[in-house]
């Protein structure tokens, strides 16, 4: 077979349109959702085309020399095959916090994401054209004919993307304004991007460092005569309004009904991934404060380090660093899970748990179970088939081929298992009361959309993403007779706007530990706690 040969410096302009055509539908989906159409829409958008062909154009001609050109677009039109995916199917933004949380993905989670479609996508928009790369002849002009070239189309691109907004000036305003989301959706551009931008982070973050202590003055009050016990439950992509408890339509939480527990419809997350919201919730920082790079000791290391037992087990990826300097167990499997069939149930985290309550003769117990929950987009996964009360259920990863209904109904299914698997827990905490001051602490890493405005998963940037995706589910349960917690008082402030913030000094509040970094702002059982 014989191949054509092709001049080098016309292969950005060649790779651009191809790359505007054919991996750019969930752009151009969200585009058509702004604009009715009119000529003069039509024409502006026609611009809005050829600027960002140009400007894909122009980035590619910078980094077009000869000893690069083929690995850089080979390297282009895997990713961009896969990014295409991912955008198309979920109308997902693909940024660095996309990227760490795809980084810190265990092979169990990724298999969920695999289908015949992603496959079907990196062959024909991945592999082929990057064979096509590799194989066909490119002719290689002198460095002179090069440099030559080379300005001219930075010229002639840069002319054109200066032109454009002169002509669509108000139209090209309005956009970059009133619809800055949108621009993220410029495949690979943004990819890319947030591909570099997490190496950078992660390279940065390798540079050896001390870790940073806190809380090092934290002691056990003096008043404290009791033993407190807690189970924190950190929950997965559970969204508050699909919770009953917060008047849901739905009854996903029949069996918490029926508990003295608080609900907080109001709170918010500090991320819309799990690789930032969890350390996040155990950090010192705010959420405006919070660097996921930063090396720094959390919640556990300062109970742990005021002589509170602290345990973590993890039916989800991992603890994403929190528990490194703590006993940790893996539940993910069915060498320690004894609750398994299709997967590892969250419930099975509960066995053996009162041996090991009974194994600490004194000091108070913080027990960390981190829930698989409602991890999509397999919702129909995260349930055993008992509790398949909402039907029919979408059972496929592909939830765009799905009904809105039955994509809602297989994750209703999964928020009744976590109301089962809370309830379980409840009733551990029940069996201990005559020994501890005990109580349970239940909130979600962060929400999900679930097709709405074609819309799936989470992992949008915080400061465009939807609230299904930030207000998370949040329930509290304490055994009436622990004596430094007004119950009334909390149920009295629970509708006031909370977030993860929160956690690391209401926690602190609850094993009345003392130390200078105790904010009782920030502690909802201060009933002057405010966001």
């Amino acid at each position: 077979m014989s191949w054509k040969t092709i001049d080098g410096e016309w292969l950005p302009l060649l790779v651009a349109v191809i790359l505007i055509l054919f991996y750019n539908q969930a752009f151009f989906q969200n585009v058509f959702k702004i604009y009715h159409l009119s000529l003069a829409t039509i024409l502006f958008l026609i611009s809005l085309t050829i600027t960002i062909t140009c400007a894909l154009t122009l980035i590619l001609v910078i980094f077009n020399w000869a000893p690069v050109r083929k690995p850089l677009l080979v390297s282009i039109f895997l990713v961009s095959s896969v990014t295409a995916y991912f955008m198309d199917s979920y109308n997902v933004i693909i940024d660095s916090s996309m990227i760490r949380n795809i980084s810190e993905t265990n092979f169990r989670e990724a298999t969920d994401l695999f289908n015949w479609r992603l496959i079907l996508y990196f062959v024909v928009l991945g592999l082929i054209p990057a064979i096509l790369v590799v194989k066909i002849p490119i002719k290689h002009a002198s460095i002179k004919q090069t440099v030559l070239k080379k300005s001219k189309y930075l010229v002639l691109t840069i002319i054109v993307l200066v032109i454009q907004p002169l002509v669509f000036g108000k139209s090209y305003a309005s956009f970059l304004r009133e619809h800055k989301a949108v621009r993220y959706y410029i495949n690979p551009v943004t990819p890319l991007y947030s591909l570099l931008k997490y190496i950078d982070n992660s390279l940065t973050a390798r540079t050896p460092v001390v870790l940073s202590e806190i809380g090092k003055d934290a002691v056990i009050s003096t008043a404290d005569i009791g033993r407190e016990l807690m189970i924190l439950v950190v929950g997965e992509t559970a969204r508050a309004d699909h919770f009953s408890l917060n008047g849901y339509s739905r009854k996903t939480n029949p069996l918490l009904e029926k508990e003295a527990v608080i609900s907080f419809p109001n709170v918010v997350s500090c991320g819309t991934t799990t690789a930032v919201s969890v350390p996040c919730m155990f950090s010192l920082a705010t959420h405006k404060e919070f660097n996921p790079d930063s090396l720094q000791e959390n919640l556990l290391d300062v109970l742990s380090g005021a002589g509170i037992h602290v345990l973590w087990r993890d039916n989800n990826s991992d603890s994403k660093g929190v528990a490194i300097r703590v006993p940790y167990e893996d539940f993910k499997s069915s060498e320690l899970n004894t609750i398994c069939d299709i997967e590892c149930r969250d419930e099975g985290m509960l066995v053996g748990l009162q041996d090991y309550i009974n194994s600490k003769d004194s000091g108070d117990i913080l027990i960390v179970l981190h829930q698989m929950g409602n991890h999509g987009p397999s919702y129909y996964k995260r349930y055993p088939k008992s509790f398949e009360r909402f039907a029919p259920v979408c059972e496929t990863n592909e939830l765009a081929k799905c009904t809105t209904h039955s994509v809602v109904n297989a994750y209703d299914n999964a928020i009744l298992y976590t109301d089962y698997f809370l309830s379980k827990v409840i009733t551990l905490l029940k069996q201990n009361c005559e020994k501890f001051e005990a109580g349970m602490v239940y909130i979600s890493d962060h929400g999900e959309s679930l097709g709405e405005n074609g819309l799936y998963l989470h992992g949008i940037p915080y400061f465009i993403a939807p609230n299904s995706q930030v207000n998370v589910g949040a329930v509290l349960w304490v055994d009436h007779r622990v004596p430094n917690i007004d119950i009334n008082t909390v149920k009295e402030t629970k509708t006031k706007a909370f977030s993860h913030d929160h956690i690391f000094h209401t926690i602190l509040g609850f094993f009345e530990v003392e130390t200078s970094i105790y904010d009782s702002k920030l502690d909802i059982f201060n009933k002057y706690a405010s966001r």
